[in-house]
């Protein structure tokens, strides 16, 4: 099922999506992949996939070393598109976004890049430096192969620029919570709710909210503004907290994910069938 399948009909019947991201290739592939069905299996609705890369200027600390040590495990796009092969050749049906900049995705090619990642069974793909006023080549190419796109908006973004975005996104919008990069935060912005509901007014796709995100409540909180919810660093932070600091190692990090994974499932639950 696409990214937007799945959320329209969430909205049709007033459920809330958790999209829970991780990077590929930390600490491992192997590793990734079990923590992949971990949350899978504890309640993820749609899994966002980090592509490596050497200069994620949008992440914060916690995603810029775990990119950086994917890297030195030597992971490349086609270590990824394998990846997600492997997933959908054990039945896995979760929609499936890559998160990547434009850099990995031009050195494969835009068209092979595309291919590939319908081959593979890639849904949606968000490039966070690639803006939709230069993507006009990028997005066709995209459609052709059946591929979605995913365009990030901000409390900063024109209406104008709004409904470019809104046009420009076949799967859906997302949100980025606050100005900066991403990572654990204490508290959820006290302006977003006005914000959603003036995106609301402009935007038809569903729009998905991130940057920020990482307790149960602050899920809870965001799942009753939005269609989706986003996790990301806190599941990075509990990885490395693993493997770097207590050296307890992946069978750990599965447990903890599997653990974390079912109370931001329950809790974005929790927020369906409630007005926003």
């Amino acid at each position: 099922m696409s990214v937007r399948k799945l959320l329209n009909q969430y909205r049709a019947e007033r459920r809330k999506a958790l999209v829970s991201f991780l990077m590929v290739g930390d600490p491992n592939l192997e590793a990734t992949e079990l923590y992949a069905r971990t949350l899978v299996n504890s309640g993820t609705d749609i899994l966002e996939l980090g592509v490596p890369f050497s200069d994620p200027m949008a992440d914060g600390p916690l995603i810029q070393r775990s990119s950086q040590r994917a890297l030195k495990n030597q992971v490349r796009m086609k270590d990824v598109m394998g990846l997600v092969e492997r997933l959908r050749i054990s039945r896995i049906t979760t929609p499936i976004v890559l998160f990547t900049y434009f850099n990995p995705l031009l050195a494969m090619g835009v068209s092979p890049f595309a291919q590939q990642s319908a081959r593979s069974g890639v849904d949606a793909v968000l490039v966070v430096d690639l803006p939709p006023e230069e993507a006009t080549e990028y997005r066709q190419i995209l459609s052709r192969e059946g591929v979605e796109t995913v365009f990030l908006a901000s409390p900063t973004t024109s209406e104008g620029r709004l409904r470019l975005i809104d046009d420009c996104s076949t799967g859906c919008v997302y949100y980025v919570s606050r100005t900066g990069t991403t990572g654990v935060q204490n508290g959820v912005s006290e302006t977003l709710k006005s914000e959603l509901q003036a995106l609301k007014k402009i935007c038809d796709q569903p729009v998905i909210v991130g940057f920020g995100v990482s307790t149960p409540d602050h899920a809870r909180n965001v799942a009753l503004l939005a269609d989706g919810v986003v996790v990301g660093s806190a599941f990075i932070q509990l990885i490395e907290k693993n493997l770097i600091h207590l050296n307890l190692g992946i069978v750990q990090s599965i447990s903890d994910l599997a653990l974390f994974g079912t109370q931001l499932a329950t809790a974005v639950r929790g927020a369906s069938q409630k007005e926003s």
